[in-house]
């Protein structure tokens, strides 16, 4: 209260014109709620009642404690601690610093005229009332200024405090946690559940920046190990979103119900470990299946690839190139022929000798096994 107690020592009021404002104090407070109450819309049903009552007692004990100030007999209560947790208080009820500015404003008019109203009858010298005047407004002013730093305060813990349960509704998320839990998350969150999420796994440092151009629902995480952030995007256009990564590293996942957007999480990181070209893994679902279990796909490639292991390294590669085209272009000559940059010579050359290391290569069984075992290029 640094100007008000500068102007209160301008001005010492006596003890006469203390008391005879004392014994206004409570009509005074009446007609200041009142007149918040009838000026300041956010306020029109919220001072009545028991709120009402604790707001106008509220108002008689900041009154009281100006004049304390005004008389010179301040004690070490400082009216700021309870503007700054009234401002607190304005937020946790949903109103604006600038509905409680309003009611400030108000509240100095009608608190001013009823004060005047009260001191001047009793003899103040006309100076003397200017003086009051400014200390009335320096008093106001300071309260106000109290209160917009609690109101301020709040919001900040209010908006850390709603990040971090975000943040922990989204690692509940990727760690796949049962649906009690989910929910209990979303709860304390206040979010509102899509019908699905898509994730994406982007570099950390990439994570925020993409996170502000994306539905404000989006959930992101940036602390993720290997300096990785993961974004699930709330019912996501594929292609809209895709376009607005364009120019991120990003792999995106499926869109799964919002409770299992692990799935869609454990797929992106699947993608991203396979190469570190891929974008959409709707792209790549025949990779990722054959990779989907590795020893069980080495397994294959070894019993169906057998007969090519008698053959040197070098010559083994070729024909195995050769089998794949042959199987992906269902024979067709010139098109694996083509596709291997050699002569359709060459492709009759090595069929024959793929016919006689496969003797039952027409079998269906026979071709659904080697197009898996060939289905993945293996360095």
């Amino acid at each position: 209260m640094s100007h008000a107690i500068r102007r209160a020592g301008e001005l010492a009021l006596d003890e006469t014109t203390v008391t005879a404002l004392r014994a206004a104090l409570k009509t005074t407070a009446d007609e200041v709620v009142q007149a918040i109450i009838d000026e300041v819309p956010p306020y029109a049903n919220a001072l009545s009642g028991r709120m009402g009552a604790t707001i106008r007692r509220a108002v008689r004990t900041a009154l009281g404690h100006y004049l304390d100030l005004a008389s010179g007999n301040a004690t070490g209560v400082d009216g700021g601690d309870a503007a700054y947790e009234l401002g607190r208080g304005e937020v946790r009820d949903g109103r604006s610093m600038d509905a409680l500015l309003s009611a400030y404003r108000v509240g100095a008019r009608v608190a001013w005229r009823c004060l005047a109203a009260g001191a001047v009858p009793v003899g103040l010298p006309a100076a003397e009332v200017a003086k009051f005047a400014e200390l009335t407004f320096a008093y106001i002013d300071e309260l106000s200024a109290a209160s917009a730093a609690g109101h301020a305060d709040e919001l900040a813990a209010r908006g850390r405090a709603h990040e971090r349960h975000l943040e922990h509704l989204a690692r509940d998320l990727l760690a796949g946690a049962s649906p009690e839990v989910l929910l209990a998350s979303v709860q304390r969150a206040g979010w509102q559940p899509p019908v699905s999420l898509t994730a994406v796994l982007l570099p950390a440092a990439q994570a925020r920046p993409a996170y502000r151009t994306l539905d404000p629902s989006t959930l992101v995480l940036d602390d993720l190990p290997d300096a990785t952030g993961v974004l699930l995007v709330p019912d996501a256009d594929r292609s809209h979103l895709l376009r607005q990564l364009t120019d991120r590293t990003a792999v995106v996942g499926p869109a799964r119900s919002w409770t299992r957007a692990s799935a869609s999480y454990a797929r992106a990181v699947r993608a991203r470990s396979l190469s570190s070209d891929i974008r959409d893994t709707e792209d790549h679902l025949p990779e990722l299946v054959l990779s989907a279990d590795v020893e069980a796909f080495a397994d294959l490639r070894a019993r169906a690839l057998a007969p090519l292991r008698t053959l040197p390294v070098a010559t083994a590669r070729r024909l195995e190139e050769t089998l794949r085209a042959w199987l992906l272009h269902q024979g067709r000559r010139d098109e694996v022929a083509s596709a291997l940059f050699v002569h359709p010579q060459t492709v009759r050359y090595r069929m024959s000798q793929l016919r006689e290391l496969f003797p039952d290569l027409a079998l269906p069984h026979r071709v659904l096994e080697l197009t898996l075992a060939v289905g993945l290029r293996v360095s």
